[in-house]
């Protein structure tokens, strides 16, 4: 038996983690299996493998090396430099293994100093690894030809040889012509090139502008990501984004083909200028434009990337006009004589009167925002900024009003006309914007005061329909508009025949507060809490809409005719969206019915058919509305559920014997006095019979 070994008391036992034995012995050692085939003749095996593997084309020199024009392909997926294919000569000599191979790089896309690096690392591998085979060697310079290709780039340089040409020419020359001399002239001396040191910036500048860089970059990427054209290169600095002027038959004929545009974002944005690169253009035509736009971007650093492109779309034109004009000063053009006399004075040194010290007038300069661009009264149109291309969050650009000439001011997005929808008490945690990109409402006609459903209501697009109970014909056209913290407006409902009485349930778009990105559509309703996460920053947001008014602007819609006879009046039940109806809506009659009914014959609501006609004086008709007993909604009338809150107003599935009107088969869930619910549990008549 063996002795064991008793731990030490008071402590805990050590552990020893070191191996025992170094190194094996060398009795032990297994050396790796060779084929014959390689041990016979080492060269021909080992080519006959180059030869499965790459398909090389093979040449034999004249000193008897033989040649191999195999192309290496990347094995790595994640390889980060454009290469499909590495050229490589390799000369394997006769005197292999004996002589090292040599490798030689064949692309002419690869500058010769990298070459060099691949090529010396084939060295330094035949050196590790002796006793490889080729197919090994090839296999690891496959596997480090990124780190060789990251290596910096090995110096080289080129001999250039000129041939002596002078007395052949004076050769050929039978008459030597007298040589004039020039005239006297002052020599001139050598232009100096002016040392312009390079720029430094501190580390707080680097830190700010990387912040700013990365938070600008975010939100242009989350504003320009889904566009077609857009294309972010693998360093981040080049972005590809779609263009799309406002005015293409004001462009140059050169530059209306443009639809793209590459913008290049320095990594010290903004202490680095800003350029861009017009796309599917010429060149000529390009680059006075691209000039002009980094003259502004340098001008205006204070702006951010949204509103340099936002600048850039709109201006376009402008800038095009001024790359086109003569650099001199237009003919019609005089300075004014009080401005000059002014200079006169202050550069004699007699007081002014609009010295700053002297003067209670400060003289404020017009800021660049409160100029059009586009507008006539001034020079400085051009080349200064619109009151859209200082916001910060960029968006579409707003025309200047045609009816009022000569004035600054501009109009809304959206006009003010129809029924505004508001959301008085909404509530946003986490989100900037919120549109309503599908609406869903609850119409009522205007000749029968009936509800209809009108479902999938677009921005300005048009959707009719007609009456389900007089078929008058309606119309409606929803423009919708952003809701913020500052507005609550939803936008505005154009109807034609019809009221609005309600909004259904609708599709919402949160845009994220953080990273700026718009989430995906939820369909929320009237007095429900929406909470969910933003597909980018991981953020959590909640909205909630307790309350949704119509406030009418103006009466655009068109009235019919009323009908013959008196009108009826709306009965009010006093239910609030989002609380039960007492009893949940049973009655007497049905202890399993959690719903109201409006019935069509007087337009009145009954929980069931019996109430009716217990309490009016008249046969009833087919009620085709009703009240959910658990959220009191009103909507068209459903079999099983709320259209609204999901629950069932029916009951719960398999208690009921009949189950909402349709009967069960289920033994477990028939009733005990049903006589099938005991029926041929141990076996039919037949199978007695049988036994």
């Amino acid at each position: 038996m063996l002795p064991i070994r008793p731990a030490s008391q008071g402590g805990p036992s050590i552990r020893r983690d070191r191996q025992a034995v170094r190194e094996a012995p060398a009795s032990r050692v297994v050396p790796k299996p060779v084929p014959e085939r390689q041990k016979v003749d080492a060269r021909t095996y080992q080519i006959e493998q180059l030869r499965r593997r790459y398909k090389p084309k093979e040449s034999v020199a004249e000193n008897g090396d033989t040649s191999f024009l195999l192309n290496l392909a990347p094995s790595d997926p994640d390889f980060p430099f454009d290469l499909d294919h590495l050229k490589c000569d390799l000369r394997v000599p006769a005197g292999y293994p004996k002589q090292p191979p040599r490798l030689a790089v064949k692309n002419t896309d690869i500058p010769r100093g990298f070459a060099i690096n691949i090529e010396r690392g084939w060295d330094m591998l035949v050196q590790e690894k002796r006793g490889a085979t080729l197919l090994a060697l090839t296999n690891a310079l496959d596997k480090r030809l990124e780190s060789l290709l990251s290596e910096q780039k090995a110096e080289t340089f080129k001999l250039t040889t000129f041939k002596d040409t002078r007395h052949i020419q004076e050769g050929s020359s039978p008459v030597a012509q007298p040589v004039k001399k020039p005239a006297f002239s002052a020599p001139k001396p050598p232009s100096r090139r002016l040392y312009v040191p390079e720029e430094s910036f501190t580390k707080e500048q680097i830190a700010q502008a990387k912040a700013r860089r990365a938070l600008e970059v975010q939100q242009l990427e989350a504003r320009m990501g889904k566009m077609p054209f857009y294309h972010k290169s693998s360093d981040g600095i080049v972005y590809t984004l779609q263009l799309e002027p406002k005015r293409k038959l004001d462009l140059p004929p050169g530059l209306r083909a443009v639809q793209s545009a590459q913008l290049i974002i320095p990594l010290l944005y903004p202490l680095q200028p800003l350029r861009i690169l017009l796309n599917d253009v010429e060149s000529k035509d390009a680059e006075p434009v691209e000039e002009l736009f980094a003259q502004k971007a340098l001008e205006h650093k204070q702006m951010t990337l949204m509103a340099h492109l936002n600048y850039f779309v709109q201006s376009i034109a402008s800038l095009a006009n001024q790359a086109q004009a003569p650099p001199s000063k237009k003919p019609g053009l005089t300075l004014p004589a009080a401005p000059a006399s002014n200079e006169v004075v202050k550069q004699a040194g007699q007081p002014s009167v609009t010295d700053d010290d002297k003067s209670h007038i400060h003289v404020i300069p017009r800021p660049p925002e409160w100029v059009l661009a586009g507008s006539s009264d001034s020079e400085s149109s051009d080349s200064d900024f619109d009151e859209d291309d200082e916001d910060d969050d960029g968006g579409v650009a707003i025309e200047p009003s045609k009816d009022a000439e000569g004035s600054s001011v501009l109009p809304t997005q959206t006009a003010e006309r129809g029924i505004a929808m508001f959301f008085p008490s909404v509530e946003l945690h986490g989100i900037e914007l919120l549109q309503v990109p599908n609406l869903s409402l609850s119409v009522k006609c205007e000749r029968c005061k009936t509800l209809n459903e009108v479902t999938g209501l677009m921005n300005n697009l048009e959707k009719s329909g007609s009456c389900k109970k007089c078929a008058t014909n309606y119309t409606v056209r929803f423009r919708q508009e952003l809701i913020h913290q500052n507005s609550t407006r939803a936008g505005f409902i154009d109807v034609t025949a019809c009221t609005v009485a309600d909004m259904l349930p609708s599709t919402f778009i949160p845009t994220c507060s953080t990273c700026s990105t718009p989430a995906p559509g939820i369909v929320s309703v009237r007095g429900e809490t929406t909470t969910n996460v933003c597909r980018e920053c991981h953020g959590r947001f909640t909205f909630a809409v307790p309350e949704v008014k119509f406030l009418a602007y103006s009466s655009n819609n068109t009235r019919l005719p009323p009908t013959t006879g008196p009108k009826r009046k709306q009965e009010k039940l006093g239910l609030h969206a989002g609380e039960p109806l007492p009893d949940r809506g049973a009655c007497t009659h049905y202890r399993r019915s959690y719903r109201w009914f409006r019935f069509s014959c007087c337009n009145k609501v009954y929980p069931c058919d019996r109430c009716h006609d217990a309490a009016a004086g008249h046969e009833n008709e087919w009620a085709n509305r009703m009240i959910c007993g658990w959220c009191s909604r009103e909507q068209n009338y459903s079999v099983e559920s709320c259209a609204f809150c999901g629950r069932s107003v029916i009951g719960k599935r398999g208690k009921g014997y009949w189950e909402g009107g349709k009967g069960t088969r289920n033994q477990v869930l028939m009733r005990r006095g049903d006589k099938r619910k005991y029926r041929r549990i141990g076996g039919g008549e037949a199978k007695k019979k049988g036994t």
